[in-house]
């Protein structure tokens, strides 16, 4: 069947003149254009919405008998690889929740394998019922202050902003790159220019934030307190509230949405694991949240739907309405938001959280064995004191922002050891891509293990190898398991690996199903809780402690990162 003949067909069925393929009857559907839910049947012909109103000639009619009807949610900014699943298990994962379509800039896989990461990805996902929009990833690596896997420059990114599928520029984290001039980083804006443009600005204000949005930023998904997210706003920014499995922000920026700003705010998820999306759900759990503290449902619907699909730009997504694709959700009850039937299309593909899918493999190779370490002995895991104190990079509980801290240190023979009594744990970074020795070596507190140690191969952003221990032994013996496995995460006592979890696709992402990789993670935070670990979850504060571009210490393997001064200190 032509276009022509399609459309042709659509207008048939919305004028009554021809059956619907699909009805959806006695609906009450929420309207994400004027706020107010509609009772009404929702005629489907082919993948689009024909109409709303009196419609019952269609081949099959489903009766809802009062239930609601919402469009398909939109997640503007999530990292599918921080759930540690391949693409085709993330989509039976997210889909049953809700989820229709996500913006995603596969930074994480393109710092381990660049543009070959990201075709995988996208190839695995164009036979799912998921859109997967491509914000081209702006920051390969993150920054100079750390060794990635790959690099995508500036010609790099206009050849993927042609891609299908790419609809702009992910977020800037080299934020300090902006404020400098550098040539690079403007390079990729300017490829970009006329393009949704994202953000990543932890704590930027006055007129260094003003310098940041001039240069063309649109957003940004990384404010933790009001004040900040109401600065942001005003200069322009549309501001993504998050609520993530390491970064909760969503009580504390809520009171930012009113009548007056809710159209330049937005739900995200930023990195949900796959444990959080099985037990509570994706971008689903933070419309539920919402309204449990007080908002609106129709106006967190909004905030899920129309809201990204106007910023993004989507054509046809973030409502139910005559030319809209019918990618619908059907709720028994919308306040407390539990979906029971996900259409894609206007084709069944979840019902009652379970997928009606199977997912085909890519036809993209998957790219494995990526864990590249040079050989190296526990003596290079040493941390030689040059005085009574020495800089700390404290974490805070549900949040992926640290605290720099000088702390006296436990010193034997001019060596700085782990002092487990005042919770000061040795961390390290090792370099997995290209064998080039590098080993950054420091202190973390906040963890509280009193022996053993953790370690993962995802290790944002450019997920080098990262752990925390009690001992140099066991950190040694984490690393070398982290490498045999070619990627995922362990726990470590006694030198002897006590649980762990392989993520042999990219050292990031595990060939095993939703279940499996739950099942895993549960494992891998119990082990850590009897190890002593007190953070509700330390693997995710794990990933998140190489990650230079939030303030304010952070470890890679360069060595120790002052975030505030952009600048090595080790």
């Amino acid at each position: 069947m032509t276009n022509i003949s399609k459309v042709q067909k659509l207008i048939s069925v919305a004028r009554g003149q021809a059956s619907a393929d699909l009805v959806l009857a006695n609906a009450r559907v929420v309207n994400t254009f004027n706020g107010k839910i509609e009772k009404v049947d929702v005629a489907i012909c082919g993948d689009r919405v024909a109409g709303l109103g009196d419609y019952k000639q269609a081949k099959k009619v489903v009766d809802l008998a009062g239930r609601y009807v919402v469009p398909g949610l939109i997640n503007g900014h999530t990292h599918i690889e921080s759930s540690m699943l391949d693409v085709g298990e993330y989509a039976r994962a997210v889909v049953p929740h809700g989820t229709a379509a996500v913006g995603t800039a596969l930074h994480e896989i393109a710092n381990v394998c660049g543009t070959e990461g990201l075709k995988y990805v996208l190839d695995s996902a164009r036979r799912l019922p998921l859109d997967l929009f491509l914000m081209a990833p702006s920051c390969v690596p993150a920054t100079h202050l750390e060794t990635s896997g790959a690099a995508i420059g500036v010609d790099d990114i206009r050849r993927i902003l042609r891609w299908r599928g790419c609809i702009g520029l992910g977020e800037v984290m080299n934020y300090p790159g902006v404020l400098l001039g550098d040539g690079e980083i403007l390079g990729k804006i300017a490829a970009a220019r006329g393009r949704v443009i994202d953000g990543h600005a932890p704590g930027l204000k006055g007129k260094d934030l003003d310098a940041y949005i001039a240069a063309g930023i649109g957003s940004d998904h990384e404010c933790v307190t009001l004040a900040e997210a109401e600065e942001k706003l005003r200069r322009g920014m549309h501001i993504m509230i998050r609520e993530g499995s390491a970064e909760k922000n969503l009580e504390a920026l809520l009171p930012l949405v009113t009548d007056r700003t809710y159209t330049r705010c937005l739900f995200v998820t930023d990195d949900r694991h796959a444990e959080d999306i099985l037990r509570d759900g994706d971008v689903d759990a933070v419309v539920r949240k919402a309204i449990r503290l007080g908002l609106d449902p129709v106006r967190a619907v909004q905030m899920a739907t129309i809201n990204p699909a106007a910023y993004f730009r989507l054509e046809r997504l973030g409502a139910v309405a005559p030319g809209y694709y019918a990618n619908l959700l059907v709720l028994d009850d919308l306040a407390g938001f539990t979906v029971n039937t996900v259409y894609y299309h206007g084709r069944p593909v979840a019902q009652e959280g379970k997928p009606l899918f199977t997912p085909r493999p890519s036809r993209t190779a998957r790219p494995t064995h990526t864990v590249n370490i040079k050989p190296f002995t526990v003596g290079a895991l040493k941390l030689r004191a040059r005085g009574a104190n020495f800089p700390v990079i404290e974490v805070i509980p549900g949040q992926i922002i640290t605290k720099k801290r000088q702390m006296n240190i436990m010193v034997k023979e001019e060596f700085i050891e782990a002092d487990v009594e005042r919770d000061v744990l040795k961390a390290v970074v090792v370099e997995r891509h290209h064998a080039t020795g590098n080993i950054g070596v420091g202190l973390v507190t906040g963890f509280g293990l009193k022996k053993g140690a953790l370690a993962s191969s995802t290790a944002h952003d450019s997920h080098n190898i990262v752990a925390v221990g009690a001992s140099d032994e066991d950190i040694f013996a984490a690393v070398k398991e982290i490498e045999r496995r070619q990627g995922g995460l362990v726990a470590v006592a006694d030198r002897r690996v006590v649980v762990g979890l392989s993520t042999p696709v990219a050292g990031l992402l595990s060939t095993e199903p939703l279940e499996e990789v739950v099942a895993g993670l549960e494992r891998l935070e119990k082990a850590a809780r009897g190890l002593g670990a007190t953070l509700p979850s330390p693997f995710a504060t794990l990933s998140f402690l190489a990650l230079p571009v939030i303030p304010e210490l952070r470890l890679t393997d360069l060595g120790l990162v002052d975030v505030n001064e952009f600048k090595l200190i080790t």
